[in-house]
């Protein structure tokens, strides 16, 4: 009642502002992303298609060794011809057993580094072009925002399409059975939570899930497995994902009601609440009047964190479990009960689990299983997610300034800080401090000090003429990013 008092309605059903320039491009941006999954799909295809000649090389010239050896023992007239012939076809087997020979390495490594080279010249201008379009010519920040975060999954997906192709493709052209059967992998970790296949040394033939038998290496590489791994509500690739028996559309329409209900709840708060807020914090921050900033932080965080637990529940809850349904796909973990967590750690490992997984698989472990220290490669992954957090909330805001990256980069230090709270004996004291440190971490000096910063750096650039616009379109765009960017 207050603050429809003191600002009246702010809300407007006629109202947009956003220009016809900026949905068009939007639109065009949006069906353009894909084509580099078409790149990436014809890339695979050809190696592909060069990994089943070597493979038929390799069965030809196993067969005539075994020939060979045969047509020998039989010239020699030997009485002991069963027995040697016995060892004969233990010794081609024993020769595949003890795995690649040096030429075969050479040529998987120089077939992987041209395949890569073509992959990373793929996903570098699928996402260097939509950034370049978003930063330049797209002014709205919701649409630039919804069009860079679409850019960075397909730049993520194509990259782990290119990663578990490969490890798959020196599975299938290096295979034995002693690997097959006796890995760790294959039976400690089960496919739909994203078995580590891409953990293994470059000259190792890793092992393949029971559920990836279904569809063996190279006959994943297909128009049809490619356009399911684009829409699956996943980042890792995998030529197959456990499958539902059937979509309950009971279910996907109360899922939608749920997205359009808090679709609504997040426009109303954002432009009727956060917007006055963020206005009438520029004269203080102009100032540098400490206290007030404060003051308007302290406002802003409950309305911030309204907003973020709504969109964060639209796209976790409702929407990801939507098209889960709809694709009746069957691994539905998208997040663990971050709320509880006792270090910004856990946070971390909880909250957006897709994003979690990725990194583990496709750069953490990697990295430690080729000698990298687990301070590097946890280095390693918070520097590329902070450089994408900065892509997705500073380009289309068209304000690279940092905070995003930083934001996303110092959560190291601080948990390496909150980590000891884990592991101390303090009982559900202990438990308790440290889900008071992540909430006033995340409540006040996380969220709410990105909006009004970005905010601030919007207005100095643009003014008054974008009021209204960067009002409630940057609340908007800040809370969707936010909640949707990795």
């Amino acid at each position: 009642m207050e603050n429809i008092q003191k600002y009246g309605v702010l809300i407007c059903l006629r109202c947009h502002d956003f220009r016809s320039q900026d949905l068009f491009l939007g639109i065009v941006l949006y069906f353009s992303i894909p084509c580099h999954l078409l790149v990436a799909y014809l890339i695979e295809l050809a190696v592909a298609r060069s990994a089943q000649a070597s493979r038929k090389r390799k069965v030809r010239a196993s067969e005539k060794t075994f020939d060979d050896y045969n047509d020998n023992n039989n010239n020699n007239n030997n009485n002991n011809n069963n027995e040697k012939n016995t060892s004969g076809v233990d010794g081609v087997d024993g020769n595949e057993d003890a795995g690649p020979s040096e030429e075969d390495q050479r040529a998987f490594r120089l077939t992987w580094i041209v395949a890569a080279f073509l992959h990373g010249i793929n996903i570098t201008l699928a996402l260097a072009i939509t950034t370049f379009v978003v930063y330049f010519h797209v002014h709205h920040p919701l649409i630039g925002t919804l069009t860079e975060l679409h850019a960075i999954i397909v730049w993520l997906k194509t990259a782990s399409y290119a990663f578990t192709n490969r490890d798959l493709r020196h599975a299938y052209l290096h295979s034995s059975p002693s690997s097959s059967s006796s890995s760790s992998l294959a039976s400690s970790s089960p496919p739909d939570k994203s078995t580590d296949i891409g953990a293994t040394a470059a000259d190792e033939a890793p092992a393949i899930p029971e559920l990836y038998k279904s569809c063996p290496y190279p006959q994943n590489i297909t128009m049809a497995n490619l356009v399911y791994f684009w829409w699956a509500p996943t980042l890792v690739y995998q030529p197959v994902y456990p499958r539902t028996a059937r979509v309950r559309w009971v279910f996907v329409a109360k899922r939608v009601c749920e997205i359009f209900c808090l679709g609504v709840f997040i426009w109303v708060a954002s432009a009727q609440y956060a917007a006055p807020v963020l206005r009438n914090s520029l004269g203080k921050i102009a100032s540098l009047d400490v206290f007030s900033i404060l003051e308007r932080l302290l406002k802003l965080s409950t309305i911030s964190l309204a907003i973020w637990l709504a969109g964060f529940f639209a796209l976790f809850q409702s929407f990801l479990n939507a098209l889960a349904e709809v694709l009746r796909f069957g691994d539905r973990s998208f997040y663990d009960d971050w709320w509880n967590s006792e270090s910004l750690g856990a946070y971390w490992r909880t909250w957006n689990k897709p994003v979690y997984t990725y990194f583990k698989r496709h750069v953490y472990v990697p990295m430690v299983g080729r000698g990298w220290s687990h301070g590097a490669a946890s280095c390693a992954v918070f520097f590329v997610s902070a450089v994408l957090h900065e892509i997705a909330v500073g380009v289309p805001t068209h304000n690279i300034i940092g905070v995003a990256f930083l934001g996303m980069f110092l959560q190291l230090p601080l948990i390496a800080m909150t980590s000891p709270l884990e592991k101390m004996k303090l009982g559900h004291g202990g438990r308790i401090l440290g889900n008071v440190i992540f909430w006033v971490s995340f409540t006040i000096f996380g969220q709410p000090f990105a909006a009004l910063m970005y905010f601030y750096a919007w207005q100095a650039k643009y003014g008054s003429a974008s009021r209204t616009m960067g009002g409630t379109s940057m609340s908007t765009s800040m809370s969707t990013s936010v909640g949707d960017s990795v």
